[in-house]
């Protein structure tokens, strides 16, 4: 069975690092595109960054190019996503998905509609 498990969330500083996780089951990262998604309290879900499969290039939202990294880690067969100079703004379930493509077009122009498997989701919440 197919799936996407999430973790690494928690309480940070603001201003601090935080590295969240994607794993995946039933299939490699390697050969699809894993998209990172987070969703603050009271908000809709919104597009962070997306690495396809193989060796393409990682694409991100121009909010997210400066302090957000997303990077495949093939040995755990996981997705993860580095979170720099974290601010308040910044909390909420962070969650991954795939639309079960190699590349992030889908992500690009259709966002959250068009991901066809989701994690559960981590939380990560930033204050002092």
């Amino acid at each position: 069975q197919e799936q996407l498990v999430e973790s690494g969330g928690g309480l940070v500083q603001p201003g601090g690092s935080l590295t969240v996780s994607c794993r995946a089951t039933g299939f490699s990262p390697q050969q699809r595109a894993i998209a990172w998604f987070r969703q603050a309290p009271g908000k809709e879900r919104e597009k962070i960054a997306c690495i396809p499969g193989y060796e393409f290039r990682p694409e991100y939202v121009d909010s997210a190019k400066d302090r957000f990294t997303v990077s495949r880690d093939d040995a755990k067969n996981s997705v993860d996503l580095q979170i720099n100079s974290l601010k308040p703004e910044d909390t909420g379930i962070y969650y991954c998905a795939t639309d079960n493509s190699i590349l992030c077009n889908s992500w690009h122009f259709s966002g959250a509609a068009s991901m066809k498997l989701w994690g559960q989701g981590t939380q990560v919440t930033v204050s002092s």
